[in-house]
């Protein structure tokens, strides 16, 4: 029976919209957090740039944790996630077009952090709206298309830098341009399929205030958090690692391997996706994706030449970028209330936000006396522990 015949399924069409829509998001914050803002903090700043950054980092990561959880909150009352996905879009590009204006650095660190709110304000809702309209029985399906969402992320960096393509000064105008093309078809042509059991509320009769989070909301979240911890370790670290390995590795091919693990995962992310629909088993590829991610760990700690070193880290990249699109389309199934659920999901985002802000006392306490070694044994471990949350967790059996 053809997918449009399916009364209880999301039209295809509309989780591609979907997806592209969220890889909006990557791509207005991947290129211009990590190559537009570091040159213009070193422009404002001087010499005081890796310290400026680091404000950015942490008090964006603030605003962040604060946007997804309110903006989330105010589509759940409002009822209207298209109107605040579109109202985000719009604010988000109307900064990064203004941001440039910034002539001192404490403007542009207010900018950047105003910035990471309108963001949210468009991400929070947008990831709801997958709630409201994604049966369970295609999570695994919605989460495979995630993967797409960091792998466009880092392509859209690679154009705006491709020599002689992009100015300088226009990188800011072409990532406006893409997030626009990313988010807008999903608004304009996105026609969903209704699903009111999938929005209607609690059963008051059991008394709406008694609702709690569930043993696999609370597992959920703890088993992201120590994944991204590891994740957002390598992504601020990667570098550094590869350097002690090789101090002859170019960087464009550090970010080849980069692009090369995402890319890879998507595939991987869509079949595994495909695979816990159809046998009902939404978590077992988790399991396996964060199993692998630690494996890939231990094998980047006892890796010494640059070969293992690469191909550990890929194992490691692929297995978590994995992880990380299932687990976004899962989360949805066991969040606690449905009319609350642009609330939760912001909750849900702390686990993206707060390791920014633990990452790099571990780093800091590491690797300087025991090397680089030590941290990621100690991230396979967190990973480890991940695999045990959610082999653990009762819909698995």
């Amino acid at each position: 029976m053809a997918d449009a015949d399916v009364p209880h399924r999301q039209s295809l069409a509309f989780l591609l919209l979907y997806a592209l829509a969220s890889a909006g998001g990557a791509i207005a914050y991947v290129p211009f957090l990590t190559i537009w803002l570091p040159g213009r903090m070193t422009q404002l700043a001087g010499a005081g740039d890796v310290q400026m950054l680091g404000y950015v980092t942490f008090f964006g990561a603030i605003a962040a944790s604060a946007g997804g959880i309110a903006f989330g909150w105010l589509s759940d009352l409002t009822g209207n996630r298209r109107g605040w996905i579109l109202t985000g879009l719009a604010l988000t590009i109307g900064l990064l077009l203004v941001v440039p204006l910034a002539q001192d650095i404490w403007t542009l660190v207010a900018t950047i952090i105003a910035w990471q709110l309108t963001l949210n304000m468009l991400l929070g809702p947008l990831a709801a709206w997958a709630g409201d309209l994604v049966p369970d029985e295609q999570k695994g399906l919605l989460g495979g298309l995630l993967a797409f969402s960091p792998a466009l992320g880092g392509w859209s960096g690679w154009l705006v830098t491709w020599p002689g393509l992009v100015s300088e000064e226009q990188r800011l105008v072409v990532i406006v341009l893409l997030v626009a093309a990313a988010v807008l078809p999903v608004l304009l042509f996105g026609r969903p399929r209704s699903f009111p059991e999938l929005i209607a509320p609690p059963d008051r009769g059991i008394g709406v205030r008694r609702i709690r989070p569930s043993g696999p909301a609370v597992r959920m979240w703890l088993a992201r958090l120590l994944v991204q911890i590891a994740e957002a370790a390598l992504f601020a670290y990667l570098y550094f690692w590869f350097r002690s390995i090789d101090p002859a590795m170019h960087d464009n091919e550090k970010a080849r391997l980069f692009g090369m693990a995402l890319t890879i995962a998507i595939p991987i992310a869509l079949a595994s996706g495909r695979w816990a629909d159809r046998n009902d088993r939404p978590f077992l590829p988790l399991v396996v994706a964060a199993a692998v991610s630690s494996l890939g760990m231990v094998g980047m700690a006892l890796a010494t030449g640059l070969d293992a070193a690469k191909a550990s880290y890929l194992v490691f990249g692929i297995a978590t970028t994995v992880f990380l699109s299932l687990h976004s389309g899962q989360t949805l199934r066991i969040l606690p209330r449905s009319d609350r659920r642009g609330r939760d999901l912001g909750i849900f985002n702390l686990t993206n936000t707060v390791p920014s802000l633990i990452m790099p006392w571990l780093t800091i306490s590491l690797v300087p006396g025991f090397g680089f070694d030590a941290l990621f044994l100690l991230l396979a471990a967190l990973s480890a522990i991940a695999v045990l949350l959610l082999a653990t967790m009762p819909r698995l059996r």
